[in-house]
């Protein structure tokens, strides 16, 4: 493993205390970069020299390191083991391509995290950081239901955060990551119930319902009564949902209604529930709930699994996996310690093939 930087210090580095002046938005992610780089080959030795060369070339490269140096040693330890948007970021930010708009958007993520307060730059809500200091959320792998002051029921979903704001005119809750279930109470003051995301907002007209983030949409899907979801750019009227239907909302679209998948809400009894899934999407979802980062070889990605799994032993699911499908674990050791598991061919299936 690679060690961390105070063992390799740098002729006439900057000293931790000299942190407070801003570093520039371009340094600051292209430390963050280094940083994704290092976890993935630890042990290149060019790509450590390149490295070092980079941390050499200027003293903001010195000082933007060495805040990353600093945030490890005061919250990588805690945060190894307790959910945060910085480690979801850095676990996107390396299993996607270099030069695609996710990895970009995961770096931003990663620079936003590690330099809010040290930096000319702001804090976008379009970063992992509200989901840090929400009102509500979950760790990878947690579940949690809250009973609302008007009585409604939340069950928050693995890495989920909401705000709550109830005011005289209505209830609203925003959902700024993951995913909820809702069963909305009678309101005596007759307030509309809304969830509010990125896309729009759903409005409840007596219901049980699921809403979901996605990449770019949200998904909402309805068990009882209705939802009404409006664009939040609403180049389209309002569309009405009812129970067994579900429909995804951009900014300026909601797609047609289609049948509300009744599995989807299995995690409320914590399981993941295929028929004839592709592997690699089932360890997409099941990735939802891990604290480390899971993934298949592309030689294995299109095997198809049906079954009942438990959300609460991501290891044991990854046995079964393998004993069924005739597959191997492979558990990697990354940067400061962080693992990712993968999982491929038996050796000797490799060999044949």
């Amino acid at each position: 493993m690679l060690t961390p930087c105070p063992a390799d210090p740098m002729p006439g580095s900057a000293s931790p205390a000299s942190h407070g002046a801003p570093v520039p938005a371009a340094v600051a992610q292209r430390a963050v970069e280094w940083l994704i780089e290092l976890q993935a080959a630890p042990n290149a030795s060019p790509l450590r020299q390149d490295w070092q060369r980079w941390r050499a070339a200027h003293p903001d490269h010195e000082r933007a390191w060495q805040r990353i140096e600093a945030v490890n040693g005061q919250l990588f330890g805690q945060l190894h083991h307790l959910p945060s948007p910085m480690k979801s970021a850095l676990t996107r930010a390396s299993l996607t391509p270099v030069r695609s708009p996710a990895r970009r958007k995961a770096v931003a993520t990663l620079a936003v995290l590690l330099f809010a307060g040290g930096t000319s730059w702001m804090v976008q809500d379009n970063t992992g950081w509200s989901e840090w200091v929400a009102d509500l959320r979950t760790a990878p792998g947690e579940r949690r239901t809250v009973v609302l002051a008007d009585g409604t029921t939340l069950m928050l979903n693995t890495a989920s955060a909401v705000n709550i704001h109830f005011s005289a005119s209505e209830r609203r809750v925003r959902l700024i990551a993951g995913e909820i279930f809702i069963t909305t109470a009678p309101d005596p003051m007759a307030r509309p119930f809304l969830v509010e995301t990125r896309q729009g907002e759903a409005r409840a007209l007596g219901t049980r319902y699921t809403v979901r983030l996605q990449d770019n949409a949200t998904e909402v899907a309805v068990f009882e009564g209705a939802v009404r979801m409006t664009p939040r750019r609403a180049l389209e009227q309002p569309q009405t949902l009812h129970a067994g239907q579900q429909a995804r909302l951009t900014d300026t679209t909601i797609t047609s209604p289609q049948p509300a998948d009744q599995d989807s809400t299995a995690w409320t009894d914590g399981f993941i529930i295929a028929k004839g899934m592709r592997l690699a999407d089932f360890l997409n979802e099941l990735n939802r709930y891990s604290r480390y980062a899971l993934s298949c070889d592309p030689a294995v990605a299109n095997l198809r699994l049906s079954g009942s799994y438990p959300l609460s032993d991501i290891s044991q699911v990854l046995e079964t996996l393998s004993a069924m499908l005739s597959l191997q674990i492979e558990t990697v050791t990354r940067f400061w310690g962080w693992q990712t598991v993968r999982v491929s061919l038996t050796s000797r299936q490799q060999v044949r093939s």
